[in-house]
């Protein structure tokens, strides 16, 4: 079926980055099967990760349906552009429904998008993994495709303003060697192997960005283990608990 809303998308989304003049590095975009399903799992930082997870699959002309909230489906902006793209609602009260759309997406031969933190981290640090990628990967029988995005929170962010204007910011993109859920081992085994893997490729994209923060007032986007004053994770958890 011909791509009436995903394409024109992914040209405006390619415009704004020019705009925005993002300098952005992808490396490992190679990995992702050029035919056949595949469940592409990221880390989680910035609300607009899955534009950039996105991105990494062009190189070999795919595109990737990403499980999001249903509250994004019902936007009057949004809902019309993520429908028509065929991503994948998640209402979070009956997420049978948006599982079983999820497999017979992946059975027909499509990569699905998957944050398996369920929610933005707002420690910029790994948060734990939910096991609903691997049970999908095996039993759709395809490949987990790990990967890790870096710079994104410093454009949009949970608890920070929206920086859209021509800032120049890096943005860096890693996608890892696919990982074979095999149906004989456990999902946790499966999803603890994908976080370890995802945490590699992440401190990788850490290791790759050109640039640190300018000063005192822009540390806000660094993590509290490289300096940065992030919330830890503990912060996080505690502030949540209230």
């Amino acid at each position: 079926m011909a791509e009436l809303v995903y394409r024109p998308v992914v040209g405006f989304a390619r415009t704004l980055f020019k705009v925005w003049d993002l300098k952005i590095d992808l490396q490992g975009s190679e990995n992702i099967p050029r035919s056949g399903g595949a469940v592409l799992v990221s880390n989680h930082i910035s609300y607009l990760d899955f534009v950039f997870d996105g991105l990494a699959a062009l190189p070999q002309r795919r595109l990737v349906r990403f499980m999001a909230k249903e509250s994004v489906f019902r936007h009057k902006i949004s809902g019309p552009l993520m429908r028509g793209m065929k991503h994948i609602p998640v209402d979070r009260k009956q997420g049978e429904a948006a599982y079983a759309h999820a497999l017979d997406s992946l059975r027909s031969g499509e990569i699905v998008g998957v944050f398996p933190e369920a929610t933005i981290s707002q420690s910029f640090t790994l948060k734990s993994f939910k096991s609903g990628a691997a049970r999908l990967a095996q039993e759709a029988g395809v490949p987990l495709i790990p990967m890790a995005v870096w710079g994104t929170q410093r454009l949009w962010t949970k608890g920070q303003p929206r920086n859209f204007k021509r800032s120049h910011i890096p943005i860096t993109i890693r996608v890892g060697e696919a990982i074979e859920a095999s149906r004989d081992k456990y999902a946790g085994a499966i999803t603890r192997q994908l976080r370890e893997r995802v945490q590699e490729l992440l401190e990788a994209a850490q290791r790759a960005y050109p640039v640190r923060p300018k000063g005192p007032d822009d540390t806000w986007w660094m993590p509290a283990h490289l300096g940065g004053t992030a919330p830890t994770p503990e912060q996080v958890r505690a502030a949540e608990a209230h």
